[in-house]
């Protein structure tokens, strides 16, 4: 038997559950317009900023000025750059928290693998999956079932599609980081294997750590102990915690770590989890700086922005997040999730403080 869980050092549970969902959704929005890890290297971004003169990077990005050549944003961005935003973006990292909460709502934490497989085929259209999850659906729909619609003809499996997925779990479970893990690789096992779960059940659990942790190093570690030690997953999130502790420079550190885990896909679970984790842990605890490392950082920017936001929003709380982030979202998310498009952030999060409280 498991010992009892360290209750959440914050009082206000709540406030860091909304800290959670804003600082996913800000942090989402922030990377969205520069998600193409092949070509959108930091190089790249950072001659951006500098172009734009975003630089030190405190709010969205700025769109690009006319006569800017050699920065090709994604077709979204006019409604997620600073002065054009009017609520979220609809976007996959939000749409698989908004699926979360609902299969919570629609079967408690004794769900099933194969009911977070049927809902997907009843709520989330086909064309809005991509990677391993689309490959999964695939096989849903040819009448495979988990652990079968994660291997078959799934090249993606180690991708980052179920660390995305795994915010929810974090937020419904406040300081209980092997709970969270628990429920994370559950869900993930439908689409993904090896590094691919491991990097939804340490997201989890880092999140879930995170309401009782001193500081995201805390969170980071914690994290790390519901995962196989010897994974490559573990190990890169360790040698990134290494290079900040021994001081190493942010820019040098992601230099070496791309070393080390070069010829992964930018969207591998691995190599984006040393962008998350130096986000954090460069931050320092501040918002601002953390979602701006990380997407800085390249690879899966929207996702990578969207995890180390929800990180963040729940070690400091929705109070804690400096308006210029919140503001322009306006309180009302766009999701493909059905039943769910222009929902209120605050009711979302008011819904998972209940789950979280019961």
């Amino acid at each position: 038997m498991n010992p009892p869980a360290p209750p959440a050092r914050h009082s206000d549970t709540a406030d860091r559950i909304l800290g959670g969902w804003l600082g996913r959704i800000a942090g989402n929005m922030l990377g969205k317009p520069v998600e193409r890890g092949d070509y959108w290297t930091r190089d790249r971004i950072d001659r951006y900023l500098r172009v734009t003169g975003a630089l030190p990077l405190t709010d969205y990005l700025p769109e690009p000025p006319p006569d800017a050549t050699g920065f090709e944003l994604r077709p979204e961005w006019r409604s997620c750059v600073r002065g054009r935003i009017h609520g979220s973006c609809r976007d996959d990292d939000v749409d698989y928290a908004i699926l979360g909460l609902h299969l919570l709502e629609t079967h408690g934490f004794a769900f099933t693998t194969e009911q977070v497989g049927e809902l997907w085929l009843l709520r989330l259209p086909y064309l809005q999956t991509f990677t391993a999850e689309r490959a999964a659906y695939r096989n849903l729909t040819a009448g495979l079932k988990p652990p079968l619609t994660a291997t078959h003809d799934n090249p993606h499996q180690e991708w980052i599609g179920a660390l995305i997925r795994a915010d929810i779990f974090g937020w419904t479970c406040p300081g209980d980081p092997h709970r969270a893990a628990a429920l994370a690789r559950r869900d993930a096992v439908l689409s993904h294997t090896g590094n691919g779960v491991y990097g939804a059940m340490w997201a989890a659990a880092v999140i879930a750590a995170a309401f009782a942790a001193a500081d995201a190093r805390e969170a980071v570690e914690a994290g790390l102990e519901h995962v196989p030690a010897g994974s490559r997953l573990a190990r890169t999130v360790r040698r990134t915690t290494a290079l900040y502790e021994a001081g190493v420079a942010w820019p040098e550190a992601l230099a070496e770590l791309d070393r080390e885990t070069g010829g992964l896909s930018w969207i591998h679970t691995v190599p984006n989890a040393a962008v998350i984790t130096a986000g954090l842990l460069y931050g320092q605890g501040d918002f601002t700086t953390t979602i701006a490392l990380t997407v800085r950082g390249g690879l899966d920017t929207a996702s990578n922005g969207a995890t180390a936001g929800s990180v963040a929003g729940v070690l400091g709380g929705a109070s804690g997040i400096p308006p210029q982030w919140t503001r322009p979202l306006e309180d009302r998310v766009r999701s493909a999730v059905f039943g769910f498009d222009g929902a209120r952030i605050g009711e979302l999060a008011d819904r998972t403080a209940r789950l979280a409280a019961a």
